[in-house]
């Protein structure tokens, strides 16, 4: 049991190691060879010479741990991936929809809300007995201070909630 744990642990190390190594650039340089390295090109070599780049998870992996990663945004747009960027296109899409939905249901909430105070505030002003149950369970008519107190509260939940 011991010898399988120390031979996955060591085949797992190994490959931890390679991993930086599949970061490779290679390119057709100026005098026609094709160059190979873990680097960029140098800035002369035209785009179409560019003919294999690393993928952007091997370069974060190949980044030294001293050094920040370099994110998507601040590489050229030539280097980006295809395929990542439509993710991150599709990923922001389904985040301002989220927000959109998020704002919708507040909205929403808020109407409600301001219906309900209104309503409430419609009904303490018409002059009529209320009555409500206490935290004893017992019933209690709203005297002219509660009936003050609740106006009061419904104005307050009125205001934050409706347009003006």
């Amino acid at each position: 049991m011991r010898c399988r744990l120390l031979a996955l642990s060591i085949a797992l190390a190994g490959a931890a190691f390679a991993l930086p190594a599949a970061a490779q650039w290679k390119w057709r340089g100026a005098n026609g060879q094709i160059q190979y390295s873990d680097l960029p090109p140098p800035p002369g070599v035209a785009e179409k010479d560019i003919l294999q780049r690393p993928t952007a998870a091997t370069l974060r992996a190949a980044a030294p741990a001293a050094a920040p990663a370099a994110s998507v945004a601040s590489q050229p747009a030539a280097s980006i991936d295809p395929e990542l960027e439509a993710k991150r296109k599709k990923a922001e899409q389904e985040a301002a929809a989220k927000a959109k939905e998020e704002e919708q249901r507040i909205a929403a909430a808020k109407a409600d809300n301001c219906n309900r105070a209104r309503e409430q505030l419609r009904t303490l002003e018409s002059g009529i007995r209320i009555a409500r149950v206490n935290d004893k369970g017992e019933r209690e008519v709203l005297d002219d201070k509660m009936r003050a107190d609740e106006v009061k509260r419904a104005r307050d939940v009125a205001g934050a909630n409706c347009a003006k």
